[in-house]
């Protein structure tokens, strides 16, 4: 029962076990990461043209992840606002200059043209495009061991974890609403409420999230859980800017898992220093938790 979660754990503990700090080297490791997502999104297309009854597949994944994506966000931001009202952020900062939200919009979106042209590789049902769900599998224990090594390259000790506060607190915030948005997407969509608490353990993680659900749950539900994560991202670009002077845990937690990486500069830009630590902690703990509770739901 539990051999799925063992292949998903083992690769990202072997990865953290390793004490990599030179910076060429993790810089090396974040390239291949970025080439590995493209590699197996690729085959997550190509798996997706060989569902049968490909018409209503496609139907059921885009209301499956709208639903979720409604479901989930809305628990977050509605918690979001029950933190601010009760522990406001106190902070000074003057917005500045933020860069393109379009542009930053269309590098998400690229992720999805891949799939997009996996699956349309996949329609001429060539034999050997057959092996693209093994080859997705070897390929996915490789990123997952990458991701170890970045997450331990980050520099990020226990200590700092623990004493960044505000960060800790809008990510058990965010990890508590996004389960309970996650189940009652399962009630709505009448799904097992264990795949509805999986396709809210993404927190926008979206290059990851569909590659586990599709191993887990099959090409449906991982281009649901993949859709529904790229929504999250696009919608935290879009409102950080409106959110940020007087709804900044709100801003940090639309972000999720992204908060450490692709969306930083719009946060920093717009919410200022200081509030990269906590978006730095709060995209950790969310990129440490993402795998293993899509691991444990799956099992």
């Amino acid at each position: 029962m539990y051999s799925g979660l063992l292949i998903i754990l083992l690769p990202l503990i072997a990865g953290w076990l390793l004490p990599f700090r030179k910076t060429t080297l993790l810089r090396r490791v974040n390239q291949l990461l970025g080439w590995m997502v493209y590699v197996i999104l690729f085959f997550m297309g190509i798996s997706l043209a060989f569902l049968d009854n490909l018409g209503s597949n496609l139907l059921a994944i885009f209301h499956t992840a709208l639903v979720a994506a409604f479901c989930i966000l809305l628990c977050n931001l509605l918690a979001l606002r029950g933190l601010e009202k009760y522990a406001p952020w106190q902070h000074a900062h003057r917005q500045e200059k933020l860069p393109s939200r379009l542009h930053m919009a269309l590098d998400s979106l690229k992720l999805c043209g891949v799939v997009v042209l996996g699956f349309l590789l996949g329609l001429n049902q060539w034999p050997l495009l057959h092996h693209a769900s093994t080859a997705s599998e070897y390929a996915l224990i490789f990123l997952l061991f990458l991701v170890g090594i970045q997450l331990r390259g980050s520099g990020m000790t226990l200590r700092q974890i623990i004493l960044n506060r505000r960060g800790m607190l809008v990510a058990v915030v965010v990890l508590v609403s996004a389960l309970l948005g996650g189940m009652i997407a399962a009630l709505v969509l009448g799904m097992p409420l264990k795949t509805g608490l999986a396709l809210a353990s993404g927190f926008g993680w979206y290059s990851l999230s569909g590659i586990l659900m599709t191993e887990a749950f099959g090409p449906v539900i991982g281009s649901a859980a993949f859709f529904n994560d790229l929504v999250r991202e696009l919608v935290a670009i879009m409102l950080i800017p409106a959110l940020i002077g007087r709804h900044r845990s709100s801003a940090l937690g639309l972000c999720g898992a992204t908060s450490m990486d692709f969306t930083l500069p719009v946060l920093q830009r717009a919410g200022g220093n200081e509030i990269v630590p906590a978006a730095i902690v709060h995209g950790f703990v969310m990129s440490l938790l993402a795998p293993i509770l899509i691991a444990l739901f799956s099992a």
